[in-house]
């Protein structure tokens, strides 16, 4: 799946047919046009494979930071509000990869609605995540600059600000996707030069953004550049600013910010490792629209399909930050361990304690079950 690919889908059965057509017609200048043979066997082992293992950790792993975190209402800290945000959005984001993995392997069977909801949670997951690592980063700079006089800015930015500066916005840039994502057969393929001239041999669904053919290219520039530009670059401004303050400050002096030193460590490693995924993606995308301009000259098709390639790979890789939060929670958050440890001790100790019940008294009520397990997770 490709969100930003403005060529449609072609195999090979239909390059070899359009190329004896137009040899038979005489037009011996004619060449394969390049993506046209681009791996699709590649793609179909490839992508499937990915996208089944970041859904399985990804449940896995923000499933158990939403339970862990969740129940702890009493000593949530900002920050673990904003890690829990990060992993609903993420949690939102895994379960639309079954549906990604049966297009890449095969065609895509679910129809238009199910082509816009898929497109929407990935850009409401894509422009949140990076706007609550912003956050994180600007809650980090109150809590260790501003320490003495920012608790009620923190509550009200982890509290309330957070809705309007990430979910609003994050909803709203998914206009686009509400407007030119639908399903499309690729035998309907904007290639001016076999229009009217060519059937396709084997013609597949497939579910992207469609902008107006003579408006695509502008089209397709705009929404990357605003991908990179909203997406990347303005976040890790706030992001850059907000950290050289905080490194300036935790150098001033050693005594009482070994602790601070600690808890800023784990959001340092998760936002590195966020740029980590996109980054390389952000590269090809932003390589890609500059061929598709001719700002930058393709002398073959070797260039232009590696750069394909490129993106394909990256897409699929960059996907793993979904799963990459729970795991620094659980390596590196030695609070979140001990939590984590509690919740399923306490978890295994009432189902035991159900079972035994059940067994001496008989069945147990719904409410009296779900009173004690609430009165021993708040413990």
């Amino acid at each position: 799946m490709e969100i930003f690919s403005t060529s449609m889908d072609s195999n090979d059965s239909t390059a070899n047919n359009s190329s004896e057509m137009f040899e038979s017609e005489e037009f011996d200048y004619f060449e394969e046009p390049c993506g046209a043979v681009l791996g699709n066997s590649f793609n179909k082992i490839f992508l499937p494979t990915v996208y089944g293992i970041i859904f399985l950790l990804g449940i896995i792993g923000n499933g158990l930071v939403i339970a862990v975190v969740g129940y702890q209402k009493k000593v949530r800290t900002m920050t673990d509000k904003y890690r829990l945000h990060l992993s609903v959005a993420d949690l939102l984001f895994v379960l639309t990869l079954p549906f990604w993995a049966v297009d890449a392997a095969s065609n895509w069977y679910f129809g238009s609605f199910l082509c816009v909801s898929v497109h929407v949670i990935y850009s409401v997951n894509l422009y949140s995540s990076v706007l609550i690592l912003a956050f994180i980063s600007l809650d980090r700079y109150l809590a260790i600059v501003r320490a003495t006089n920012s608790q009620t800015t923190r509550k009200l930015l982890a509290s309330k600000v957070i809705y309007v500066g990430v979910w609003l916005p994050a909803a709203v840039l998914t206009v686009p996707d509400l407007v030119f994502a639908r399903v499309q057969s690729s035998g309907s393929s904007n290639i001016d030069f076999f229009e009217n001239n060519m059937e396709t041999a084997e013609s597949r669904l497939i579910c992207q953004r469609i902008y107006p053919e003579d408006t695509s290219l502008m089209w397709t520039a705009i929404f990357r550049f605003q991908h990179i530009l909203v997406g990347f670059i303005l976040p890790g401004f706030v992001i850059l600013i907000c950290y050289c303050i905080i490194i300036a400050k935790l150098s001033q002096g050693s005594k009482g910010q070994a602790l601070k030193k600690k808890a800023l460590k784990t959001t340092v490693i998760l936002i590195l490792c966020f740029f980590s995924c996109w980054l390389p993606y952000c590269v090809g995308i932003f390589l890609d629209t500059l061929i598709m301009l001719n700002v930058v000259p393709a002398s073959s098709c070797g260039l232009q399909q590696a750069v394909e390639k490129w993106i394909s790979i990256t897409e699929a890789l960059a996907y793993f930050h979904c799963c990459l939060n729970p795991i620094l929670y659980a390596f590196l958050g030695v609070k979140f361990k001990k939590s984590a440890k509690n919740a399923l001790t306490i978890t295994s100790r009432s189902s035991q304690k159900v079972t035994l019940m059940t067994k001496k008294r008989g069945p147990i009520s719904s409410v009296s079950t779900e009173s004690e397990s609430s009165s021993v997770l708040s413990s």
